[in-house]
């Protein structure tokens, strides 16, 4: 059923308005970018699909359950898995086999089951070798595939990534692309700056400016128009061009 968002408004405390009327759908097993500058209320939008933050007006579903329910919240969190940009805000246990089963663990699960789902979303990011290493001995971009093994582990519906190549090195980058581009019939949703890695994984994109959903394409068609990503303070790098 995918995610739907419905004249999603929400100020803080300190009066700054994140969010103005976000209308958004994301049917089950898309793949979209949201895009934005600075400020826009993007990680705020974030904070929506999993319940951390509830709107003050309008509604956010996942596959029909409502954010805002205390009875749906923990199935939300479980389906809506968020990889947040920094890994270490994710990764707090001794040993990678520990930070992966912790989720599964919580769920009830008995033993067998949960080792099956550490083997299964280590295995899945390419890191099963690093079963019962420290996460703080490993590199960035494995740290950052080991947090998305901690969300993987839940078998969510929806996978939501927060500036997931933010400080990779390029190797880096393209190993954890190589592994979202392989992941199941997921539902994908990837907050970037990085416009070619939006352009690489994901065939829809919308940009969110002064907490609205101000464009919506396709990808490239979005991406080869600098007049339009100029308008919302975005940019590809210097000398990428797309026909």
């Amino acid at each position: 059923m995918g995610l739907s968002l419905r004249g999603v408004r929400y100020r803080y405390p300190d009066g700054r308005v994140a969010l103005d009327g976000v209308d958004l759908a994301v049917a089950s097993g898309d793949r979209v970018a949201v895009l934005g500058p600075n400020g826009a209320g993007k990680t705020t939008l974030v904070l929506h699909l999993n319940g951390v933050l509830a709107p003050q007006e309008g509604q956010v579903l996942v596959d029909g359950l409502d954010t805002a329910e205390k009875a749906d919240v923990r199935e939300v969190r479980r389906r809506v898995g968020v990889v947040f940009q920094d890994p270490d805000d994710q990764l707090f246990c001794p040993t990678v086999r520990q930070d992966v089963a912790f989720g599964p663990a919580n769920l009830g699960l008995d033993g067998d089951e949960v080792d099956e789902r550490v083997a299964g979303a280590l295995d899945a990011v390419g890191m099963g070798h690093a079963v019962d290493r420290a996460p703080h001995h490993l590199s960035l971009g494995e740290r950052r595939r080991v947090a998305v093994a901690t969300v993987l582990a839940m078998h969510p519906t929806t996978l939501v990534l927060d500036e997931p190549s933010a400080n990779l090195d390029p190797a880096a980058r393209s190993e954890l692309a190589a592994v979202i581009r392989s992941l199941p019939e997921l539902t994908l949703v990837v907050v970037t700056h990085d416009l070619p890695y939006a352009l690489e994984l994901c065939p829809r994109s919308v940009v969110l400016d002064a907490g609205r959903v101000v464009d919506e394409a396709p990808t490239p068609e979005l991406l080869a128009d600098p007049e339009r990503l100029a308008a919302h303070r975005l940019a590809l790098p210097h000398g990428l061009r797309l026909a």
